[in-house]
């Protein structure tokens, strides 16, 4: 689970690392919630969940203070909150989506927004590069433009490299550490998807998406036990469509290794009104189910999480 070693030294002018730094001088970039010991084989992430926009991104902006949150994961990490005193760590963003995608390759950016050349190894042709929505975004998930004019490549380095960077080594810290104690580990990457969503083939509007990258991330007990889980409680589930997980899914997901990741996507309708990102009378009832299906999860068997020989890498 290796990223890439290319580090700010590569780029011709490299800047000193401080602005992004600055950025998250009073409030952390990211923060691992955790009980007093670690109790169960999982771990979660919030990785979009971000609220905290540091004035010097917003002067940058196109957008005013609400437009720019269009991408933000809206209270998802406290929505999966209980993990926490079930005896999960969380790992929860504080730097917005908007500023930076931690659920991107490392250096998943568009050519279009800097002012320099990009490096050569970055990947400038992804679907999601395509779609403005790399590393460093281009628009808002309404599909506004973020910036006025291009960006310095500074300006994405630093991003990349003081919070990037350390927000994936801590998470896979934290699977690792996770898996050496229990023999295995479960990563959830939690996020959450607009009401209007449908599943292409139905039409269903699902309450719920449940990603294993089409099986490569997670055993499919897991997975079927996971969508069940959540269908119990009378919510519509689907499995990977539209979402099958993004970069943190199929990073970390290696089931062979008893190492499985599943990607959560919740519809924001049932507990917010995404006009106002205002929570709404939802939103308690959805914190207490998502907490007994978090429990319910973590009560499996071996056997959920044991793949056959013949799947092996």
């Amino acid at each position: 689970m290796a990223l890439s070693g290319n580090d700010v030294s590569q780029f011709r002018g490299s800047p000193t690392l401080t602005s992004a730094a600055e950025d998250f001088s009073v409030v952390p970039a990211f923060e691992v919630r955790s009980a007093a010991e670690q109790r169960v084989p999982f771990v979660f992430s919030s990785p979009h969940s971000g609220r905290y926009y540091p004035q010097r991104f917003l002067a940058m902006s196109r957008l005013d203070e609400h437009n720019v949150r269009r991408s933000e994961d809206c209270y998802v990490d406290e929505l999966f909150g209980g993990c926490v005193m079930l005896g999960a760590p969380l790992l929860a963003a504080n730097f917005p989506r908007a500023y930076l995608d931690a659920n991107r390759e490392p250096w998943e950016l568009d050519p279009r927004m800097f002012s320099e050349p990009v490096p050569p190894y970055c990947n400038i042709r992804s679907a999601r590069v395509a779609g403005g929505l790399g590393t460093v975004p281009k628009l808002v998930g309404d599909g506004f433009d973020i910036y006025s004019g291009r960006l310095p490549l500074a300006e994405a380095v630093t991003r990349i490299e003081t919070i990037y960077k350390p927000f994936h080594e801590t998470l896979k810290k934290l699977v690792m550490r996770t898996h050496a104690a229990f023999g295995f580990a479960v990563l959830v990457d939690c996020h959450s998807m607009p009401a209007g969503v449908r599943v292409s083939d139905t039409g269903l509007r699902p309450d719920f998406i449940v990603g294993d990258r089409f099986g490569t991330s997670a055993s499919s007990a897991l997975t079927v036990t996971a969508i069940d889980l959540l269908s119990a409680m009378g919510y519509s589930v689907a499995h990977n469509k539209p979402y099958a997980g993004g970069f943190i899914t199929e990073h970390y997901g290696r089931p062979t290794r008893k190492v499985h990741a599943l990607q959560i996507e919740i519809n924001r309708g049932l507990y917010m009104n995404e006009s106002t990102l205002q929570k709404t009378a939802g939103f308690d009832a959805l914190v207490e189910d998502l907490t007994q299906f978090c429990a319910d999860l973590m009560a499996l068997t071996d056997h959920h999480f044991r793949i056959p020989p013949l799947a092996a890498e």
